[in-house]
């Protein structure tokens, strides 16, 4: 005698395209917007591009800058900035150094706040083209690379205006090996 078994009948193993749609919806599109949140409002990624911050940043190299800090006071002297200008189509980084109402000067790559020197111990590099002595406007900044001979800056478009600060850049991601908070 032949044993039969019946077997079950197969059931269709393919997730219906709507069951597929609706857990995707269900888990990426909440956490696409937890991104565009966080990249909107708390943090930014950025690229360099060029060697205007070396040796402090290179080409390559991927900051993250925060946007929160800005919103409770002004950016100081010192601190790395992302921002934009409008005839960029990527935001640039520079330091911040002459802050609204002081004058600055810029001569053989060393800057001058209200008359007097200003200690910079993040450039390596001196040099580039001179800047007369000019006072900030009010909400603006006037920013250089930390690279001066090397550095398009103020010194060629000018003070930049507060509302074109998209963060204050916080730290060094990438490369791994030099992974890092932002130096000072």
């Amino acid at each position: 005698m032949e044993n039969h078994q019946e077997s079950p009948p197969r059931s269709n193993t393919k997730p219906p395209l709507r069951r597929i749609i609706r857990e995707l919806l269900t888990s990426l599109l909440p956490a696409l917007l937890l991104a565009l949140l966080i990249n909107t409002l708390v943090a930014e990624a950025a690229l360099i591009d060029g060697p205007s911050m070396q040796p402090n940043l290179y080409t390559g190299f991927a900051i993250l800058a925060e946007k929160v800090s800005y919103q409770l006071h002004s950016p100081q002297r010192g601190d790395v900035v992302l921002f934009d200008l409008p005839e960029k189509t990527q935001p640039l980084v520079k330091r911040v150094l002459a802050l609204p109402g002081e004058t600055i000067a810029v001569r053989e790559g060393h800057t001058y706040i209200n008359g007097r020197p200003l200690e910079e111990p993040w450039v390596t590099y001196f040099g580039g083209p001179d800047y007369p002595t000019t006072r900030v406007p009010a909400d603006h900044v006037f920013v250089l690379g930390d690279n001066r001979r090397d550095s398009r800056d103020s010194r060629f478009f000018g003070p930049v205006p507060m509302e074109a600060i998209r963060g204050h850049v916080i730290l060094i991601l990438w490369p791994l090996d030099e992974a890092r908070t932002m130096p000072q």
